[in-house]
């Protein structure tokens, strides 16, 4: 709560003329002196009062400063002196700044209805029941705000990221080895589909009889992956010699690698699918 918002009352009627301050310190000190009045010959800038009302976070802010700084049972509100000191605020800002004050005059009108209400006799209710207080609803207010309040002073001493503390950030750089996505049978189907295609191309119709080895088929891999880090899929395939050595080439790497002697790798999808040793030889 900032203080700057001390306030003095006028004197009451018929009193010593001394005017009352509503926290008892002075407005200011003029030559060592205590200042409770407003001299008539002060200039004060056209906003300052603009400033003087952001002390305030609202009008039950103002009416919980002025019950807790006169030491008020907020249970047992005086109303009449409270809405008296609350009206001297209203009238400081209301021919200045009308739209920012518009939600306090709203309280202070709030504020002459209950002491009204409370100079009404007492209404007619059944034995054993206590009449109404005029004051309730604004005691369960303030109340209120005072917890909400209370909590947000709690949250605020709380440790901010950005206000109280940051967070440390260290930069390690790591040599991370690629770890390949693994091929699925849609790609070697698509890829062995390609290969067909282009043989297609490229067949002869010459008739005879060819006995083929898929071990050997298996050994001549082997030899074309070694001393080589990756051999692309489609290399080991060779379309002039016909059908049926690529259809042999082609189960000789599937027992290849069923038998995980070799690798069958891919970058990433729809890229070229690469074939390497699955073993350093000695």
């Amino acid at each position: 709560m900032d203080h700057a918002a001390t306030l003095a009352l006028p004197p009451e009627p018929g009193g010593s003329g001394t005017p009352q301050v509503v926290d008892q310190v002075a407005l200011a000190r003029l030559y060592g002196e205590p200042l409770f009045t407003m001299p008539h010959d002060l200039y004060i800038p056209p906003d300052a009062l603009e400033v003087f009302l952001e002390a305030f976070e609202g009008p039950l802010d103002l009416l919980l400063y002025l019950i807790r700084k006169q030491n008020f049972n907020i249970l047992d509100i005086p109303m009449a002196g409270l809405t008296r000191q609350y009206l001297v605020y209203v009238e400081e800002i209301r021919t200045r700044n009308l739209e920012l004050a518009a939600e306090y005059l709203l309280m202070a009108a709030m504020l002459i209805e209950i002491k009204s209400r409370m100079l009404l006799p007492p209404k007619a209710v059944a034995e054993g029941e206590e009449p109404e207080d005029p004051r309730a609803e604004l005691v369960r207010r303030l109340l209120e705000y005072e917890q909400m309040k209370l909590a947000a002073a709690r949250l605020n001493a709380l440790p901010q990221y950005g206000r109280d503390f940051l967070k440390a950030q260290v930069y390690i750089e790591q040599s991370l080895q690629p770890r390949f996505p693994d091929v699925h049978l849609v790609d070697l189907q698509q890829a062995w589909a390609d290969i067909l295609k282009r043989a297609r191309l490229v067949q002869h119709h010459k008739i005879s009889r060819e006995e083929l080895s898929v071990r050997e088929h298996m050994s001549y891999v082997l030899k074309r992956l070694q001393g080589r880090k990756f051999v692309e899929f489609e290399e080991l395939f060779d379309p002039a010699k016909g059908m049926s050595v690529l259809v042999v080439t082609f189960i000789a790497l599937l027992e290849l690698g069923k038998e995980t002697l070799i690798e069958i790798t891919q970058a990433e999808a729809f890229a070229p699918i690469y074939v390497r040793l699955a073993y350093s030889p000695v």
